[in-house]
């Protein structure tokens, strides 16, 4: 029986200190990603009130390769995403005799859902998942801790940079995604659906409002922002060499996409409810 009771208190003990330990983790992780996003507040908006400069330079660098490089990936899948979209709802609506309200359907759900959402899966993959291998190269490499011994902030020179060109590329990627996937409903409607050009332009024009601009680029601005703290979490975080480096860029690319739906589901029944 003693040996049996020393055996079972073993297991116990074995079963909760594994538990504490990942109890452990899981809040410092998360103390972490506290500090990590009160210093780039910081970093953006007081410190160079407080004459301590912007990366200004940095960050048009980080906008060519966010949004400009970015451009010609969007406008092909926003475009396609469009055609597509005018096919299944022609093909629905013709049952009804409304294939006009086709231009209805496409123009508002590209700018409220589908060019947000689209265009911010597109930007996890290319350039959240860029992040989190550039800042995880550099910790394995040990040069953030030379950053931080020669005086530098890591998150001012790595993560405010990047920060600030998803805030503002995000938007912009989305205006030009939602243009080109109604252009594509066009190209569908004119040449396939047998709608006029200025039938449909029309119609588009008349069905959306300023709001369902406005809710579009709000979501893209905070998808891009998730993206962006993904990243740099997961690249401030790699452990384990090289391995560790792979293993965190993929979990930053499914760690954002997730965060993207369930932002996206959040503020769709935000705005269906208050606005």
């Amino acid at each position: 029986m003693d040996d049996t009771d020393s055996k079972r208190q073993g297991l116990a003990a074995l079963f909760f200190g594994s538990i504490g330990r990942r109890a452990a983790g899981f809040v410092e992780q998360l103390a972490f990603l506290y500090r990590l996003i009160l210093d780039s507040l910081y970093w953006t908006f007081i410190a160079p009130l407080r004459g301590k400069g912007l990366r200004v330079g940095s960050s048009f660098d980080e906008m060519v390769k966010i949004g400009v490089n970015a451009i010609p990936i969007v406008v092909l899948i926003s475009f396609s995403i469009g055609m597509i979209l005018a096919m299944q709802s022609a093909y629905q609506l013709e049952q009804f005799g409304a294939t006009i309200f086709t231009a209805d359907l496409v123009a508002v759900a590209h700018t409220r859902e589908l060019g947000p959402l689209m265009t911010a899966i597109i930007i996890a993959g290319r350039s959240g998942s860029g992040i989190a291998a550039e800042i995880g190269t550099m910790k394995v490499g040990e040069e953030i801790e030379a950053l931080q011994s020669m005086g530098f902030n890591p998150v001012k020179f790595l993560v405010v940079p990047k920060l600030l060109a998803l805030a503002i590329m995000g938007p912009c990627l989305t205006v030009i995604g939602d243009l080109v996937g109604i252009g594509g409903g066009v190209f569908m409607a004119v040449f396939s659906l047998d709608l006029g050009f200025e039938r449909y332009v029309t119609r588009t024009i008349y069905a959306l409002i300023f709001k369902d601009l406005v809710t579009g680029l709000i979501k893209s601005l905070v998808f891009a922002l998730l993206v962006g703290i993904t990243g740099c979490y997961m690249g401030f975080t790699v452990k384990g060499g090289a391995e560790g480096v792979g293993r965190n860029t993929t979990m930053s690319v499914v760690v954002s996409i997730f965060l993207i739906i369930l932002a996206d589901a959040f503020f769709t029944a935000l705005f269906y409810y208050l606005w």
